[in-house]
C-alpha cells in the first residue's frame, strides 16, 4: 500500500487536509478572500504540522507542569524518603518516616518550607515539560507519517512512535529532570541544618579535590544545582536513572495508543486533528483512562528512578549529607573516594528495596501519582488539542484572507 492510500485510509492522515476539507465544506464564502491578517495567521499559513505539534506540545506541557507541581513534589518526596539514612555511631540507622500520605506530606512541607517547598523544583520543570513535550509530539507525528510507508496496522504505527518519541525526549532531557528531582527531594528544616553543621564536620579542601558539599541544604536554585553537581560529580551525574527512564517508556507505549484508540471511538478524530465539532469530554475520557491504565502497569520503575536520580555520587572527604541518601565516604590511600552508593543499576536496586522494604515500595506514593500524573496528563492533552484546534483555524483565516487554501 502506498503511503498516499495509507493516509487517505485514514492511519496516519494529514491533519491540515481534514481541516482545510472540514472549513470548504462548512463554509460559503469563495477561496480568494482578502482581508488584514494577523500576524499569527500568517505564521500559521506557511507552517509546518511539526511546528504545530512543537508549540502544542509546549504549551501543553509548561501549563501542566504549573498546575501540578505541587502534587509532584510530594510524590518525589515520598518515593524517595526510603533510601534516607543518617550516621550514628558508626553504623547506619533507619531514619524516622516524615511522610505520610497526600495530607500528611502537604502539611510537613507547608510547615517547614511554606510555600517555596510546595513550588520547589518548579524551575526544572518549566524548562523541562517545554523542550520534552515540543520533542515529544513533533518526533511522535513524525514518526507515524514514516512508519506509514511501511506498515497498515495503526496500532502497531502508534505503538512504535511512542518508543521513539519517548526515548528521543527522555535522552535530551534526562538532566532537567534529574536537577528537578533532586531539588524537590531535599528537605529544609532549621532545626536539621543547625544539627547538621556539627555532625558532619566540614572537610578540607586540596588542590587536586573537587568542591565538596558541606551543607545539607544546597542545591539552592535550578542554576545553583547544575554548577555544584557538574563541579563535584562531574557530567555523568546528569544522567543518573537514564537507564530506568528509557525503561520508562513502556508508560508511554500503553499511554499515547490507548490514547489515540480511545480518543477514535469517542470522537471519530485522532490526536491533534482539529476540525469539526470539539468533543471535550470524549478528550477528557480518552485522558483520564490512558493515563490510569499506564500508570498502574508501569509505575515500579518510577521508584526506582527516583533513588537512583536523588542518589548523589560520591565526593572525595565529604560526610554523609541528610535528604540526599548517600552513605559517609570512605577514602582509600590515595584519598580517592570510595563508591558507597547503596543503589547502582536497576537490578541492585530493585534487590536493595525488595530485601530493606519489602514489595509495598514499589508502589510508595501511587495514590498521589494518580492524584498527580491524571490532572497533568489531562490538562496537558486537553491544552495540546486546544492549541492544535487555534493554530488549525488561524492556519484556514490565513490561508484565505491571503489569498487561497495553498497546496
Amino acid at each position: 500500500m502506498s503511503h498516499e492510500q495509507t493516509a487517505e485510509s485514514g492511519s496516519v492522515s494529514s491533519q491540515s487536509e481534514h481541516a482545510i476539507a472540514s472549513y470548504k465544506h462548512s463554509h460559503d464564502a469563495p477561496m480568494q478572500q482578502t482581508g488584514v491578517s494577523t500576524p499569527l495567521q500568517r505564521w500559521a499559513a506557511s507552517a509546518s504540522e511539526s511546528q504545530f505539534n512543537a508549540l502544542a506540545g509546549a504549551v501543553g506541557g509548561f501549563t501542566s507542569g504549573v498546575v501540578t507541581c505541587p502534587l509532584d513534589v510530594i510524590k518525589t518526596k515520598l518515593q524517595a524518603q526510603g533510601m534516607h539514612r543518617v550516621l550514628q555511631d558508626g553504623r547506619h540507622v533507619g531514619q524516622p518516616r516524615m511522610y505520610n500520605g497526600l495530607i500528611g506530606t502537604a502539611s510537613v512541607i507547608w510547615r517547614e518550607e511554606g510555600i517555596r517547598g510546595m513550588y520547589r523544583g518548579l524551575g526544572p520543570i518549566v524548562m523541562g515539560y517545554l523542550p520534552t513535550w515540543a520533542v515529544w509530539f513533533t518526533v511522535y507525528n513524525k514518526s507515524k507519517v514514516w512508519m506509514a510507508q511501511y506498515y497498515d496496522n495503526t496500532h502497531l504505527i502508534n505503538f512504535w512512535s511512542s518508543i521513539i518519541a519517548g526515548g528521543s525526549s527522555t535522552i535530551v532531557t534526562n538532566p532537567i529532570w534529574v536537577i528537578k528531582t533532586r531539588l524537590m527531594s531535599q528537605s529544609h528544616s532549621p532545626a536539621r541544618d543547625h544539627t547538621a553543621d556539627y555532625m558532619y564536620p566540614k572537610p578540607g579542601n586540596t588542590p587536586t579535590s573537587r568542591p565538596t558539599l558541606n551543607h545539607p541544604w544546597h542545591y539552592r536554585s535550578t542554576l545553583d544545582a547544575a554548577r555544584k553537581m557538574y563541579g563535584s560529580e562531574g557530567l555523568v551525574s546528569f544522567y543518573s536513572g537514564l537507564t530506568p527512564a528509557l525503561l520508562g517508556l513502556t508508560h508511554v507505549a500503553v499511554q499515547f495508543p490507548t490514547y489515540e484508540f480511545l480518543k477514535t471511538k469517542f470522537t471519530g478524530q485522532g490526536m491533534g486533528e482539529g476540525h469539526g465539532e470539539a468533543h471535550w469530554f470524549g478528550i477528557l475520557t480518552a485522558s483520564v483512562l490512558s493515563k490510569i491504565l499506564a500508570s498502574s502497569a508501569t509505575y515500579p520503575h518510577e521508584v526506582i528512578r527516583t533513588r537512583l536520580q536523588t542518589q548523589r555520587r560520591p565526593v572525595a572527604g565529604e560526610q554523609i549529607l541528610q535528604g540526599l541518601g548517600v552513605s559517609a565516604a570512605n577514602s582509600d590511600k590515595s584519598g580517592s573516594a570510595v563508591d558507597s552508593r547503596r543503589y547502582k543499576g536497576i537490578i541492585t536496586t530493585f534487590r536493595t528495596i525488595l530485601r530493606e522494604e519489602g514489595w509495598r515500595a514499589f508502589y510508595a506514593g501511587l495514590g498521589t501519582n494518580m492524584m498527580r500524573a491524571v490532572p497533568a496528563a489531562t490538562v496537558t492533552m486537553l491544552t495540546y488539542e486546544s492549541v492544535m484546534r487555534f493554530l488549525h483555524r488561524a492556519r484556514l483565516d490565513g490561508q484565505r484572507k491571503l489569498g487561497g487554501y495553498g497546496d
